[in-house]
């Protein structure tokens, strides 16, 4: 009795504290694909299940929270944790983290947004805005153009200043490298700049990530792309630089898609061409199809089939065809 009458207390503060909020909403996503692999080296082609149709996309399962409090005067406290986690295993995603997705809180008002912590980079938030594939299924723009290393697509010790106006948005992410060797060790500066309005959207994203003495590291990567909406179909177009002056690295990225709406549903390809200017000269490309078929506003099928052509002495193509279901809540 005494432990039932202890429980109903502990559920009944839990329950005060959420009354006391002004708004918070519980989200998630469950994505699930039969996924096929083949590349023609060693390893083969693999079937498996996979989650959230490729490893480094937005779309990936997830359970978030977010919320904001009413301070009074136009000002608002605002906070999100996003958890995510692997739907074929149950393990957790982001390396183990247990709100590896997001985690910041902050202030917004009528100047616009701060927040602090764990967040999306500029640069990623461009990418996906432009990509046909919205930075997911086999065609995913980040399978291979800004897809990896110290300028990832989030970073942690991060203080963003975010302002959208008619149209126009911006900005600014500050992330903090944490070293004893020097404040601009491991440092990151990201700048946005977008127009979005009626059919075209325009956005531009510089990355610029430092790195330490033990591994020297001078990355810089710019962004810029476009699409416009004819109805019919979508245009979408974007290019990149990707340049690091310790290690050599010099790339030319740039992507042409379409989408369109088909049905219930909707039908999306790009080609991507990378183009490598250093001394390693590995040159790949990239093209995808895909369809994503609305069963409810809840619930979508898809189906994606993408090729990477590795044009390096290695010569390792990739082939990715998936079947899947997604569900959000």
């Amino acid at each position: 009795m005494k432990k039932s009458l202890l429980a109903l207390a502990v559920l009944g503060a839990f329950a005060g504290a959420a009354s006391a909020q002004t708004n918070v909403t519980v989200y998630g996503l469950v994505d699930a694909a039969i996924q096929r692999v083949d590349t023609n080296g060693p390893a083969g082609a693999v079937w498996s299940l996979a989650d959230g149709n490729t490893s480094f996309n937005k779309n990936g399962s997830r359970l978030g929270f977010k919320g904001s409090e009413d301070l009074g005067g136009g000002l608002s406290a605002v906070f999100a944790m996003e958890n995510g986690f692997n739907v074929d295993n149950g393990q957790l995603g982001q390396s183990g983290r247990i709100f590896g997705r997001q985690a910041f809180v902050g202030l917004q008002g009528g100047f616009g947004a701060v927040k602090f912590g764990r967040q999306y980079t500029p640069m990623f938030l461009a990418l996906d805005s432009i990509d046909p594939f919205s930075t997911g299924y086999a065609g995913a723009i980040n399978n291979f153009i800004f897809s990896a290393g110290p300028t990832g697509l989030r970073t942690d010790n991060t203080i963003t200043y975010s302002l959208s106006m008619s149209g126009f948005s911006g900005q600014l992410a500050y992330t903090l490298g944490e070293q004893a060797t020097g404040n601009s060790d491991a440092r990151q500066i990201g700048v946005g700049l977008g127009y979005a309005n009626g059919p075209i959207n325009v956005q531009f994203a510089y990355q610029d990530a430092n790195g330490t003495p033990a591994t020297p590291s001078d990355a810089k990567v710019a962004f810029l792309g476009a699409s416009y909406n004819f109805g019919v179909a979508k245009i979408h177009a974007g290019y990149q630089t990707d340049k690091n002056d310790v290690t050599r690295l010099d790339n030319r990225n740039w992507m042409l898609g379409a989408s369109a709406p088909i049905g219930a549903g909707s039908l999306m390809a790009s080609y991507i061409r990378g183009d490598d200017k250093s001394v390693a000269n590995v040159d790949r490309d990239q093209y995808a199809i895909g369809y994503v078929y609305g069963l409810s506003k809840r619930t979508d099928v898809y189906t994606s089939y993408g090729r990477l052509n590795d044009k390096s002495a290695a010569n390792v193509d990739t082939n990715i065809f998936n079947v899947g279901l997604q569900h959000r809540f």
